[in-house]
């Protein structure tokens, strides 16, 4: 059996080693450190029972339980390892001879992807479109690749120069990014995306994302319901999708580009790396709460403990080659270990020793952030440049972009379940139809038009001030008042009203008072 607490590989100018997971952080006994840069690659067994590693003139493998050396292969220029499933077979970067068993007859396939889990095995591939034709994803289960309805689910779309296709873990969905190099609209410079949802039982779907832009990261909830897209120009918007394509919570916008969930699927971490300041949100995502904020700098790593309460952030080469490290965080954002190379070393990988599923049940989620040893260091917040006419006197606020909150995006209490698509849009045409006969009743007779209930006032006519353009004046903020209060009556029915929608609302008591003010001759 693999240890409970799980291992980190460090492997850098330094050597190839082991340290102890939390919450000891010392350097593990079960593997001897290797010095020296030799070592090119290792792995981990499926179950993190077994590790083997190149040392660029042998591969060993080794008992992570027991310590004990199963075998050394005479492979010194293996620059690839991987464990099969059952452990019972490892796979070098080397020619080797292989069996033709099933094939599938597709010209001009560009793309391919193996479902994950156990049989029954599928399969997803690209065909690009050409003359015209449109570029389709297709679905297939393994060995069922013959014959006109072989195909599980088949999804065509344009404007695809390439795609991204991802398997949710119990293989019964894929989100297929499709990209385009050029954006001929001229908005992007870096084409245009577009997302979409094949299921196996044949359904498929375009993901209607609310903001325009790139989209950066979509990932799918170990629980195979529902998952994750970071996109949007930035600030950018990440919003949750159920399987049926309808949001069902948006956490507004922020400077993020990648998604993260924990193994458990109960926490999201939402993060910008790269070319953003590595500012991370953790979020409960089953009572969608802010739970940390911390800040991981330069960080080009990001990975979860398979015990789903920690965090692994690191700065590697070659994509960094200065202040090379690592961190391990709890989720509450208290950092609990730091190492930093030496100045003239470099990290080259590190990595979560792997475990089954099962192996750690999920614990319950706590707010208040775990005590560290660890000094907390306080980013360092860039201050914009101020010319020198303008520094003696007081900072004025200003943004570039404004912010949208997180939004829940689930039906109010009341319904049983969430409204599809077309339901949606058959209850706004419904409302724009009824909303279009309230108007046209009013214009017919609007001095017996009810006011608002909001208003003190009597609901029998008021006589005429005399003056056309007072009268006029009158009639449209009636009509704005009850338009207001329309949308009043929509809220509490439970729709979701628009940003401009409120914003009408909250000019109510303005509009109250300058209809009082025309009315009095004032």
């Amino acid at each position: 059996m693999a240890p409970s607490t799980p291992l980190l590989t460090v492997r850098g100018s330094e050597g190839l080693y082991m340290v102890n997971g939390p919450p000891h952080f010392t350097e593990s006994t079960v593997f001897p450190r290797e010095s020296g840069k030799n070592c090119k690659v290792y792995t981990f067994s499926k179950d993190g029972t077994l590790f083997a590693w190149s040392n660029g003139e042998k591969i060993n493998i080794i008992n992570v339980a027991n310590k004990r050396l199963l075998h050394s292969l005479d492979l010194p220029k293996a620059v690839c390892l991987e464990f099969s499933p059952k452990n019972t077979i490892l796979v070098t970067w080397q020619p080797y001879t292989n069996t033709i068993a099933n094939k599938l007859h597709l010209q001009k396939i560009s793309d391919f992807v193996l479902s994950p889990g156990p049989q029954p095995y599928k399969v997803a591939v690209y065909v690009p479109g050409s003359k015209g034709a449109p570029s389709f994803v297709r679905l297939y289960q393994y060995p069922n690749f013959d014959g006109p309805h072989a195909a599980l689910a088949n999804k065509s779309f344009f404007k695809a120069d390439k795609v991204t296709m991802l398997w949710n873990k119990k293989a019964t969905a894929v989100l297929v990014i499709a990209s385009t190099e050029v954006d001929k609209t001229g908005a992007s410079y870096y084409g245009e995306q577009t997302l979409h949802y094949i299921s196996t039982n044949g359904e498929s779907a375009v993901v209607q994302l609310p903001k325009n832009g790139p989209i950066y990261d979509v990932v799918w909830n170990s629980s195979s319901t529902e998952f994750c897209a970071v996109y949007g120009f930035m600030p950018a918007k990440a919003t949750i999708f159920n399987l049926k394509c309808d949001p069902v919570f948006d956490f507004g916008t922020g400077p993020r580009n990648a998604a993260y969930y924990s193994p458990h699927g109960h926490i999201l971490v939402l993060a910008g790396f790269g070319n953003l300041r590595g500012q991370m949100e953790v979020w409960d995502v089953k009572n969608y709460k802010l739970i940390s904020k911390p800040v991981a700098s330069d960080s080009t790593y990001f990975a979860w403990c398979p015990d789903g309460e920690h965090i692994l952030t690191a700065t590697c080469a070659p994509r960094l080659r200065v202040n090379n490290g690592y961190k391990i965080w709890h989720y509450t954002g208290s950092v609990l270990h730091k190492y930093d190379v030496p100045a003239n070393g470099e990290l080259w990988q590190v990595s979560w020793q792997p475990f089954l599923d099962g192996i750690f049940p999920a614990k319950r989620i706590t707010y208040q952030a775990v005590p560290s040893d660890v000094p907390t260091e306080e980013p360092k917040v860039a201050t914009a440049y101020r010319p020198p006419a303008l520094r003696d006197k007081p900072i004025t606020n200003s943004k570039l972009h404004e912010e949208e909150p997180p939004q829940n995006m689930k039906p109010q209490p009341g319904s049983d379940r969430p409204l599809s698509k077309t339901a949606l849009k058959n209850q706004r045409k419904h409302e724009a139809k009824k909303a279009a006969k309230q108007e046209a009743r009013s214009d017919k007779s609007p001095d017996l038009a009810p006011t608002p209930q909001s208003t003190p006032r009597n609901t029998v006519s008021q006589p005429t001030s005399g003056d056309p353009e007072t009268d006029k004046k009158i009639k449209n903020l009636k009509k704005k008042l009850k338009a207001i209060e329309q949308l009043k009556e929509q809220a509490a029915a439970g729709k979701q009203l628009e940003k401009n929608q409120l914003e009408k609302i909250q000019k109510e008591k303005t509009l109250l008072q300058e209809l009082e003010d025309l009315e009095l001759g004032v």
